[in-house]
C-alpha cells in the first residue's frame, strides 16, 4: 500500500501534490483532551488498519515469526565463518600438540586427533551462536511492532509536533527501494547522529513510507536491561564498542552483514560513530563503514544502495548533557533509570523534526569510480584505505547537501553573530530574513516557513528555545531579545556553518588587518597573503569542519570569494603594477558597519579560540628546568587547559566560553599530533589512555636566571600566529602584557601538572617514557 496515495493516512494531514515537504507524522490524540480519537487511533493499530498493518512493504519479508532462525542458519553457513572456525581449531590443536595434551606416539593418535577437532568445532559453534544471538536483531512480530510504533509515537509526539519529508525525496526513494527489491539489494542507510531520537525518527518514517525497517548497527553501551531487548526486537544489532584480541568476533559481524546484503535487507549506521556534542557534523568512522566496503569489494556482496540521510531537530533534548560533557563531566553510563526519568522532557514543546534524504547511489558503482582514479601500481590495502576514506567523506558531503537549517538555527546564529548585549524584535527578524537568504545563495536549504511571516517563526523559534536559553527585556520601546546561555546556543548555530566556513575563513584571514584601524589601504591585504592565511587556518581545523568536497582548497576560497564580492562584502583593488591585488572591506560594508564582514567572524571566532587555548596550553607541557621529558596522562593534560581555559576567560583573554569544551580541544591536539608538536602514546595495559609530551624542536626555552618560560621560540610563534586572527579584546591589545599574564598562568599550572607527576613517582609503562627527575623546588607563582 502507498501512503501517498492511500486514503488511509499517516497521522497528520494530507499534503498537496505541490508542497515541497509534508509532516509525515504528527501529534496523535491523548486519552485526557480526546478520548473518542485516542480510542479510535488505539483501535487502527490493533486492527492493523491501512498502512498500519504494514503488509507489502518494499523490501525483502521481515517481522515475521521464523525471521530470526532462518537469518541465523544463513549466517553460521557463511563461508568465511566456516573457514574461520576451522582456522581456529587447526590453530587449537597445534598448540594442544606443542603443550602434548595430545601424544604424537600414541597409535591412536589420529582418532584422538579427530575426536578433538570434533569437540573443539562443537565448542567453537556454540560460542558463535552465542554471541550471534546476543548481536542480531529480532524482527519476529508484527503485532508487537505495530504495538511498538503506536506506543513510540504517543511518546516522541509529546515531545516533537511532527517529523516531516520531502514529497520529493520520499518520491525517489521509494522508487530506488522497489529497484533495491527487485534486485535483492541492500539500501543502507547512513544518517547523521546527533540524538538518540534518531534511532526511533528514521524507522517512523520508514514504517510510515511502507519500506522494510533497516537493521540499526548500534552499540551495546545501549544494550541494557529492558530497554535493550525492546529494540533488539525492533531492528537494532548490538555490537561491542571495541573487538580487543578476539579473533572470532569480526568475521561473525563481516559474516551478519553480508548475509543481510546478500538477502536484500536494509542497514543502518551512523557514519559519525557517536552523537555530535556541538551541533556541527563530525569526521567519519570507517569502522561498520570497512565491512559494507569489504563485502561489496571481496565480491561477496553484488553491490548495495548508500542513502545519505540528515536529521534535524528544532530542539535537541540531550543538549544539556552536551554541556556537561563537553564541559569536561564524565559521561554517564545508559541505564534503564535515567532512560526512564528522561521521560519528564517527552511533555515539553521541542518544535519539530525535519527528516532528509539524498538520492541513493551504487556502491559498486563508487568503488569502480575511485579505482580508476587510483594509480594501478598502487597496493591493494592502500587502494582500500584510499576508497574508505573517500567513502566517508562523500557520504558526510551528502548529508551537509540535504541538511535542513530548521528556525532554531536560524534565530541561534544571528543572536550569537550580533555585536551588543541585545537586539530587537525587528532587528532579529530582518537579520534572518538575510541568513536565510544567504544559506540559500550558498546552496544550502532552510526548513520550510509554509505560510508564516518571518516574524512567526521567529516567534515560533523563541518559544522552542525557551527562557532558560533566551531573554526577553520588558518595558522597553520594542521587544529586545538576548542570549542567556551561549554555550548551548553554540550547538544550534554550528548546525549552520558548514554553509559558509569558507568565508568565515577569508573573513578571518582579513581581520589580521581590519583589527588594526586606520585607513583603508591599512586594512586591506595582499591577495597573496590572505590566502596564505586562509590555508593555515584550513590546516589547522582540517579534523573540525568537513569542507565542501572535491575540488580542492583554492577552488573553494574563490567561490566564496566570488559570493563575497558578489554580496559586497568585500572589494579588489587592482595594484598599480597589475601584478598584486588588495583585498578589504567594501565601502558598501564600511557604510552597514561591518555588520556582515561581522557575522563570518563571529562564526569562526570560538574555534579560533579554541585552537589558541589548546596552542597555549601546551606551555603548561613544558618540563622543568632540571627535568627530562616525561610522558603525561592525556586526560589530566586537557582537563588542565580547560581549567586554564575557564580562568582565560574570567580574566577576560578568552572571548568564549564554548571554546574550552573537551572536542574542541581534543581536535586542537590531534592536529599538533599530525604537525608533531606534540608525541602521543598508549600505554601498554588496555585500561591505560593515552600520554602526550611536547616533542623537542618545539620546546620553549627557560630563562637561566629565573627558570621561567620565554615568549619565544617556535611554539611561541605558532601561538602568536594563531592569536592574530582572533576577536580583539580591551585585555588584549598589548601583546608584551598577554605573554606576560599568559605564561605565568601557564606556570603555575605547570608546577601543578608536573608536581603531581613528581608525586606519583613512576615510571608508567610507555615505550620509551623517560622517568621525571627530582627536581629543586621553585617558588609558586
Amino acid at each position: 500500500m502507498d501512503p501517498e496515495t492511500s486514503k488511509d493516512v499517516p497521522p497528520g494531514p494530507k499534503p498537496a501534490e505541490d508542497d515541497p515537504d509534508h509532516s509525515l507524522v504528527e501529534r496523535m490524540a491523548r486519552f485526557r483532551k480526546n478520548p473518542f480519537n485516542f480510542a479510535h487511533e488505539l483501535s487502527l493499530f490493533i486492527r492493523g488498519v491501512g498502512w498500519r498493518s504494514y503488509d507489502n512493504v518494499i523490501g525483502q519479508p521481515c517481522f515475521y515469526p521464523a525471521y530470526s532462525e532462518n537469518l541465523k542458519s544463513l549466517v553460521m553457513k557463511s563461508p568465511i565463518l566456516q573457514q574461520k572456525l576451522s582456522q581456529l581449531t587447526e590453530a587449537r590443536l597445534k598448540v594442544e600438540e606443542e603443550q602434548h595434551l595430545l601424544d604424537s606416539d600414541s597409535p591412536s593418535y589420529l582418532q584422538d586427533k579427530e575426536i578433538r577437532k570434533t569437540q573443539i568445532i562443537s565448542n567453537l559453534v556454540e560460542i558463535t551462536q552465542d554471541m550471534l544471538d546476543k548481536m542480531m536483531c529480532k524482527m519476529d512480530s508484527k503485532p508487537y511492532l505495530r504495538s511498538a510504533y503506536y506506543g513510540v509515537t504517543q511518546l516522541l509526539t509529546r515531545a516533537y509536533s511532527s517529523i516531516h519529508v520531502s514529497q520529493k525525496e520520499v518520491k525517489r526513494l521509494r522508487e530506488v527501494a522497489k529497484m533495491a527489491a527487485k534486485e535483492k539489494k541492500s539500501i543502507i542507510f547512513l544518517p547523521r547522529h546527533t540524538s538518540h531520537i534518531d534511532y526511533v525518527s528514521l524507522h517512523l518514517v520508514c514504517y510510515c513510507l511502507g519500506l522494510t525497517l533497516p537493521v540499526v548497527v548500534a552499540g551495546d553501551n545501549l544494550n541494557f536491561p529492558v530497554v535493550g531487548n525492546f529494540l533488539q526486537s525492533l531492528g537494532a544489532m548490538w555490537l561491542r564498542r571495541s573487538f580487543g584480541d578476539d579473533a572470532l568476533y569480526p568475521t561473525l559481524v563481516q559474516s551478519y552483514l553480508d548475509t543481510m546484503m546478500q538477502q536484500g535487507y536494509n542497514l543502518e549506521c551512523f557514519i559519525e560513530g557517536t552523537r555530535s556534542r556541538t551541533g556541527k557534523l563530525l569526521g567519519p568512522k570507517f569502522g561498520i563503514l570497512s565491512f559494507y566496503l569489504d563485502s561489496v569489494l571481496s565480491g561477496r556482496t553484488d553491490d548495495a544502495y548508500i542513502c545519505p540521510v540528515s536529521m534535524q531537530y528544532d530542539r535537541v533534548i540531550e543538549v544539556d548533557s552536551f554541556v556537561t560533557e563537553l564541559l569536561g563531566k564524565p559521561k554517564q553510563k545508559e541505564n534503564l533509570a535515567d532512560f526512564l526519568s528522561a521521560s519528564s522532557l517527552l511533555a515539553l514543546n521541542f518544535g519539530r523534526i525535519e527528516c532528509r534524504f539524498q538520492e541513493p547511489w551504487s556502491l559498486k558503482e563508487f568503488i569502480k569510480e575511485q579505482q580508476a582514479r587510483i594509480p594501478p601500481e598502487t597496493e591493494p590495502r592502500d587502494t582500500r584505505v584510499r576508497i574508505l576514506r573517500t567513502l566517508g567523506y562523500r557520504v558526510l558531503s551528502d548529508i551537509n547537501k540535504v541538511s535542513v537549517v530548521m528556525p532554531t538555527a536560524l534565530v541561534g546564529t544571528v543572536l550569537l553573530t550580533l555585536r551588543g548585549r541585545g537586539v530587537g524584535k525587528s532587528e532579529l527578524v530582518r537579520r534572518v530574513d538575510w541568513l536565510r537568504a544567504r544559506i540559500n545563495a550558498n546552496g544550502g536549504q532552510v526548513s520550510d516557513f509554509q505560510d508564516l511571516s518571518t516574524s512567526e517563526v521567529v516567534d515560533r523559534a523563541l518559544d522552542v528555545l525557551g527562557s532558560q536559553l533566551v531573554g526577553r527585556v520588558d518595558g522597553l520601546a520594542e521587544e529586545t531579545f538576548y542570549a542567556i546561555d551561549r554555550f548551548q546556543l553554540s550547538f544550534y548555530r554550528n548546525m549552520t556553518i558548514h554553509l559558509f566556513i569558507s568565508e568565515a575563513l577569508i573573513a578571518a584571514a582579513l581581520y589580521t588587518r581590519v583589527k588594526q584601524g586606520g585607513g583603508i589601504a591599512t586594512q586591506s591585504i595582499a591577495e597573496p597573503a590572505l590566502v596564505e592565511n586562509v590555508t593555515f587556518l584550513s590546516q589547522l581545523f582540517r579534523g573540525e569542519f568537513i569542507f565542501p568536497a572535491g575540488q580542492g582548497l583554492q577552488r573553494n576560497i574563490e567561490d566564496a570569494m566570488a559570493g563575497l564580492l558578489r554580496d559586497e562584502v568585500l572589494s579588489i583593488t587592482p595594484s598599480t603594477d597589475d601584478q598584486t591585488r588588495t583585498v578589504g572591506l567594501s565601502e558598501t560594508e564600511r557604510a552597514l558597519g561591518r555588520e556582515n564582514f561581522d557575522f563570518y567572524c563571529f562564526l569562526i571566532w570560538p574555534f579560533v579560540d579554541a585552537a589558541w587555548l589548546g596552542a597555549v596550553s601546551l606551555f603548561c607541557l613544558v618540563p622543568p628546568t632540571d627535568s627530562s621529558l616525561v610522558w603525561i596522562d592525556m586526560k589530566r593534560v586537557q582537563d588542565i587547559a580547560q581549567l586554564f581555559g575557564r580562568t582565560l576567560y574570567h580574566q577576560g583573554d578568552l572571548s568564549y566560553f564554548e571554546s574550552i569544551n573537551k572536542e574542541a580541544l581534543k581536535n586542537a591536539y590531534t592536529r599538533f599530533q599530525e604537525e608533531g608538536i606534540v608525541f602521543v602514546a598508549k600505554g601498554a595495559a588496555a585500561k591505560n589512555g593515552p600520554t602526550v609530551r611536547l616533542a623537542p624542536d618545539w620546546l620553549p626555552q627557560r630563562d637561566p636566571a629565573t627558570g621561567q618560560i620565554e615568549a619565544h621560540g617556535r611554539l611561541w610563534d605558532f601561538v602568536e600566529r594563531i592569536a592574530q586572527h582572533r576577536r580583539e579584546g580591551k585585555n588584549r591589545r598589548d601583546g608584551a602584557t598577554v605573554s606576560t599574564r599568559v605564561l605565568a598562568l601557564a606556570e603555575k599550572l605547570n608546577w601543578e601538572l608536573f608536581g603531581e607527576v613528581e608525586d606519583s613517582d613512576s615510571e608508567g609503562d610507555v615505550k620509551g617514557q623517560v622517568p621525571l627527575k627530582r627536581r629543586t623546588r621553585r617558588t609558586k607563582l
